[in-house]
């Protein structure tokens, strides 16, 4: 921040706008009593209240309506909204005018690239991870992981599509090559491992919330699911196979996933293709093919007579667990938590807080054709998620972090994602994204290494630290971005604000519109005209201490 003087008044001014709080002010609904909301968001606050009334809780007031703004462009495109478009939000006297806004992020060709690029970020973490592909030893193409995804979305691909893709999938993992699928990067590494104890892990998990791998060598503690159950789950994935040109992928060799015939492992009986797994008592015990309901499928490992990965899918598909886990991972994306914990944990042993509320969205789910945008839009409208982030007497109590079922009478406040934060701050700051897209998400990969390790585990686990720990709070102080933020030489944001505008005033209310989707209140103006004051009445170096302490105040890191 430069001087001393500067720094010490940058971190007292910084205690002082965390003290303060974030904005709150009245809220007033904004839908008028003669427009009826979709059935399924009426529904769903209903079921909501239902739950609320049972506990005897109240919920807190709305948002207001810069913070649910912030809110929906956060989670929807995963980014903050510009200036323009917070006013343009602000301004609007349609009744209608978040129902409007949710359409447009979600149907408007305007925002289809920066609705795909989120939910490609989104979903290629939870299939591959943050650190998937960058390993020496991978055969997964992140950018083919990334192409398949982004074009997925773009062109609105049903759900039950792109799972059946993903868990079916056969080709090269790379773009370029002539038998490039994309979706196979999803599995490659995953087969890959020793019995594809990984690709039987994640696909359970991801698509039908249900931990099956913590039977792989004993029966679970907490329900009735066998040892069993693991390993006729793994039986689909036995004939498949990933293949490497004899170089790694990313260096110009052809990692391919393929099918290919299982002749079971004593390798007798093609026909009756088994696979045998060790007990507790040591014994050994053999496993066909079995979905998790009990549906069992031809033995053979011949894959002319039965594919035994597209009959997983087309049973996953089928089962009532399929929709309810997409609807547990989209409620905990928008609200902070499912309806479970963890949110991939649907298991018997795992009650869901509001049980007939999921059952409700799993069933229009369905009925909608799979329809994720409408999915998200429903939940967006919703009551819950408009509600302020600041409790009350009456729903205090009402913390998951306590261990406490969710009951969702106030928006949980969280923090950012890396890759939110990311974008956010070239929003913020009016960079402009230079090169390709593969270029582009290149600069961001880089970056976010910083903060995610990959362990060693059984079910390949990561972790990050981007949870206010130190890298990060270097990162916010005076990382390369925030240097290039609070940068006041000529054509930087700073520099083109002092142009523009004709009074500092007017520039301090630009700076909190941008970082924080609101005008500032009365006493952080006089804060704004302290630092002037100090600053001798140099505006650019003033506006840089108050963009300073702007990006690293709570309210802008936090989404709340």
């Amino acid at each position: 921040m430069g001087c001393c003087k500067q720094g010490f008044l940058a971190i007292l001014i910084a205690s002082i706008f965390v003290s303060v709080g974030f904005a709150q002010t009245e809220y007033v609904s904004i839908v008028s009593n003669h427009v009826r909301p979709e059935s399924q968001v009426e529904q769903i606050n209903l079921l909501v209240k239902k739950l609320w009334d049972e506990y005897e809780l109240k919920p807190s007031r709305e948002c207001t309506e810069s913070e649910w703004c912030r809110r929906v462009f956060l989670d929807v495109i995963g980014r903050i909204p510009s200036v323009k478009e917070t006013r343009d939000f602000l301004d609007s006297r349609e009744s209608n005018k978040k129902q409007l806004l949710v359409e447009t992020l979600l149907y408007d060709d305007m925002y289809t690239e920066e609705f795909a690029r989120n939910w490609t970020t989104v979903w290629t973490n939870l299939l591959i991870g943050r650190t998937g592909g960058n390993d020496n030893n991978s055969m997964i193409s992140r950018e083919g992981m990334q192409k398949y995804l982004r074009d997925s979305f773009a062109r609105e691909k049903s759900y039950d599509k792109l799972v059946e893709e993903l868990v079916t999938a056969t080709g090269t993992t790379t773009p370029g090559d002539k038998a490039f699928n994309g979706a196979t990067n999803f599995l490659i590494d995953k087969v890959n491992e020793e019995n594809a104890s990984l690709a039987t892990a994640a696909t359970t998990k991801i698509f039908l919330g249900l931990q099956v791998q913590c039977t792989q060598c004993h029966n679970h503690p907490f329900n009735d699911w066998k040892q069993q159950k693991y390993w006729e789950m793994n039986a689909f994935f036995r004939q498949v196979k990933a293949f490497q040109g004899g170089m790694r992928a990313r260096d110009g060799g052809v990692a391919q996933l393929a099918d290919q015939d299982f002749k079971g492992e004593n390798g007798k009986n093609p026909e009756k293709a088994e696979i045998f797994y060790e007990m507790r008592n040591g014994l050994l015990s053999v496993a066909y093919p079995v979905f998790v309901d009990g549906q069992e499928i031809d033995p053979s490992g011949y894959v002319n007579v039965v594919n035994r990965r597209k009959k997983l899918a087309e049973m996953m598909i089928q089962s009532p667990a399929f929709s309810k886990s997409i609807v547990n991972r989209m409620w905990a994306h928008f609200l902070g938590y499912g309806f479970t914990s963890p949110v991939d944990d649907l298991g018997p042993h795992n009650i869901p807080s509001n049980p007939e509320l999921l059952d409700y969205l799993a069933q229009e789910f369905n009925s909608s054709g799979y329809d994720l945008r409408e999915l998200m839009k429903w939940i967006a409208l919703s009551k819950p998620y408009s509600l302020s982030s600041k409790r009350t007497r009456s729903n205090e109590k009402d913390d998951p972090m306590l261990g406490e079922s969710p009951k969702f009478t106030h928006f949980y406040i969280r923090q950012m994602e890396a890759e939110q934060l990311y974008e956010s701050l070239l929003v913020a700051n009016e960079a402009e994204t230079q090169g390709s897209y593969e270029k582009q998400e290149q600069n961001k990969n880089l970056w976010l290494r910083q903060f995610t390790t990959a362990f060693g585990t059984d079910e390949g686990e990561e972790s990050t630290t981007f949870n206010g720990t130190i890298p990060q709070i270097l990162m916010m102080f005076n990382g390369d971005m925030i240097k290039k933020a609070t940068a006041v030489n000529k054509g930087t944001m700073i520099d083109r604000l002092v142009k523009t505008n004709t009074s500092y005033s007017k520039s301090v209310d630009e700076l909190f519109l941008k970082g924080l989707s609101r005008r500032p209140e009365g006493k952080e103006r006089d804060l704004a005209k302290s630092i002037l004051a100090a600053r001798k009445g140099d505006t650019k170096e003033a506006l840089k201490d108050v963009w300073w302490v702007v990006l690293n105040t709570n309210e802008f890191i936090f989404n709340h």
